[in-house]
């Protein structure tokens, strides 16, 4: 019957780090007394906040076993040793500074000429499709001075450190980083290049994004140290370029595109933001032909886009209106080969 348990227990995912609980080593105990099974699982930090998942799926994987009347799940904690053990085995044996992204996984970065384009909401919404695709994906928000995606996610739990690990947080089956998890009482950021890059460089390093498929990355707008930085450490990082229908977004966005080529990025489409009747439309397509790339979707201006973003949730998982119709269409464009520039 303990076995029996056990392997139920391996259906036990634990909701961050996206793996079984018995390949965690987190299963402390197992005990059977006739129909009544006491499990204690370790986790890695005291008062994690996802106890209630584990509750659920250990009820519904241990309950389901024939014999079984009763589930009583206690949690204990990770000692030191226990926590260091698991990060060695996280890290799969690269050093502690080392890009902890996987070789396989690609960087969607997506960047845009000036602000106010709904880059970051693209970024969202870009995700969650790929992850509606049944992708592994991770969003980083890089743009440091002015974070939006934990607002945009509705993401307000803090990341979780093992050891010197650091867990990233999920929901809507993404995994986020963000500088905007390390402030208090929304502080502003000031912060010269060389703070700049070490942070990217440590959401990259330190961070566990585990078997990620894709990570898309939130570039600030501009042609900034973190932009250079990006192409710096992550030099095949391919690059969306976002631009609304006016030709001043255009003329600024087209910047964007030339600094990441410069930056040894590629170059792999541009998408049309606020398309329709208050800034009229055609500007995504005439960048796109001006860089030699292909316009990967337009999304046009809803309100509830709006709407949806202010409540924490993106739009495109809820399949409503026209522009929740339109927003796939890039990731369905990149889950496609094309041709690359740069």
């Amino acid at each position: 019957m303990r076995d029996a348990v056990l392997k139920a227990l391996e259906q036990v995912i634990d909701p961050e780090l996206r793996r079984p609980v018995t390949e965690l080593d987190m299963v402390r105990d197992v005990h059977v007394d006739g129909g009544r099974v006491a499990v204690t699982i370790a986790l890695t930090v005291a008062g994690c906040p996802l106890r209630a998942s584990f509750e659920e799926q250990v009820q519904r994987a241990v309950g389901g076993l024939p014999g079984v009347d009763e589930v009583a799940l206690s949690f204990d904690v990770m000692s030191p040793e226990e926590r260091q053990r698991l990060t060695a085995r996280l890290r799969g044996g690269r050093a502690e500074k080392e890009i902890s992204l996987d070789p396989s996984t690609r960087v969607i970065a997506v960047a845009s000429g000036k602000g106010g384009v709904g880059k970051s909401t693209l970024t969202v919404n870009l995700a969650a499709a790929l992850a509606q695709r049944g992708q592994e994906v991770g969003v980083l928000d890089a743009d440091v001075y002015g974070h939006s995606i934990p607002h945009l996610l509705g993401i307000s739990q803090k990341p979780v450190l093992v050891d010197r690990m650091i867990v990233p947080p999920v929901k809507h089956d993404l995994k986020l980083m963000s500088i905007g998890f390390f402030l208090d009482d929304n502080a502003p950021v000031m912060w010269r290049g060389p703070m700049l890059h070490r942070a990217l460089e440590q959401f990259l390093s330190d961070v566990h994004w585990g078997e990620l498929d894709t990570l898309v990355v939130d570039l600030p707008p501009g042609t900034g140290d973190v932009s250079i930085s990006l192409g710096q450490l992550l030099p095949r990082a391919e690059v969306i370029v976002v631009t609304t229908p006016q030709p001043l977004a255009q003329e600024v966005a087209a910047r964007a595109a030339t600094m990441a080529q410069k930056t040894g990025m590629r170059l792999l489409g541009v998408v049309e933001n606020m398309s329709g009747e208050v800034f009229g439309t055609g500007g995504g397509e005439a960048l796109a032909d001006e860089l030699g790339l292909p316009l990967l979707g337009r999304i046009p201006l809803d309100p509830r886009l709006r709407e949806a973003a202010d409540a924490g949730r993106p739009l495109v998982t809820e399949e409503i209106a026209a522009v929740a119709e339109a927003l796939p269409e890039p990731a369905g464009a990149i889950a496609r080969p094309l041709p690359l520039v740069g």
